[in-house]
């Protein structure tokens, strides 16, 4: 009797992380539509900050158009800089709630991560489970802008202090391939001002372009947007950020595609480690 072996290979399982970046990270929805052109779908979403947003939309199956409306529904109060008195989150919170429903992480079509930091431990944070809205407002909630966000026994702040963009999440997942998206690859640049509001921004672009180098580490694909000219606290420039997305992973779908068909070269998830990471 002959023996049969089974050659097909597996379908590999490819996660996608979504970077902070303030109002820059609008521009994700224009990558979300570039994959749904070409039928494309993750198996986990990870984001910090406006990541954890537009990714929450994504896992929870709605469309790029539909993400898109939401987004402009956003109001500039929601991301109002106010260093003396900051804002509470309940404007962050309320769009989620009526975006996605008062709804638990684990209700989302797809597994799903938010990444938020600690103030009473100072560390990294995996949210994966608990009100989702509650865990978008903590991704997002940027120091000195907006109060942190009580979670529980922990009280968040903005993922991107620690980790802007979070692609050794879908790792620790057993992603075999994650895609980056980084809304913000221009965060190099300085500033000659020496007003406070420009400071700290500049400020936060020196810290983030610190811990972003983990994330492009960790991504066996970067998709970077070039949004310098748009503002992360002002939210003009919609239809040009989602633009300048898709059009940004239009140019690398052939490689994207190259992963999808698991033809990519792996990196080993034995070597990503945990770290200082919490997970809940």
């Amino acid at each position: 009797m002959k023996m049969r072996f089974n050659f097909f290979r597996r379908k590999p399982k490819i996660g996608v992380a979504f970077g902070g970046g303030g109002a820059r990270g609008l521009s994700h929805i224009g990558v979300i539509r570039a994959f749904e052109e070409f039928g494309l779908e993750f198996d986990y979403v990870a984001g910090t900050s406006v990541g954890s947003l537009i990714g929450a939309a994504y896992a929870n199956g709605m469309s790029w158009k539909q993400i898109y409306d939401i987004a402009k529904k956003l109001k500039v109060k929601d991301i109002k800089t106010n260093m003396f008195m900051p804002s509470k989150t309940e404007g962050l919170q309320k769009l989620a709630i009526e975006s996605f429903g008062d709804i638990d992480i684990k209700d989302l079509e797809k597994p799903y991560s938010a990444v938020a930091v600690d103030l009473k431990t100072t560390k990294e944070v995996c949210i994966s489970s608990g009100n989702l809205a509650k865990a978008i407002a903590g991704s997002c909630c940027v120091p000195g802008i907006f109060q942190p966000v009580e979670f529980g026994e922990k009280l968040f702040c903005d993922g991107g202090l620690q980790n802007t963009i979070p692609a050794n999440i879908p790792r620790y997942f057993n992603c075999d391939y994650v895609i980056a998206v980084d809304c913000n690859s221009t965060r190099t640049y300085g500033t000659d001002s020496s007003k406070i509001l420009d400071v700290l921004g500049c400020s936060i672009r020196i810290l983030m372009k610190s811990n972003a180098v983990k994330g492009y580490m960790c991504a066996d694909l970067v998709i970077a947007t070039d949004n310098k000219r748009f503002k992360s606290t002002k939210l003009d420039g919609l239809d040009e950020m989602v633009d300048e997305g898709y059009k940004n992973a239009i140019d690398l779908m052939p490689k994207i595609l190259q992963i999808f068909k698991g033809k990519w070269p792996k990196k080993k998830n034995k070597d990503f480690d945990k770290g200082e990471i919490e997970f809940i």
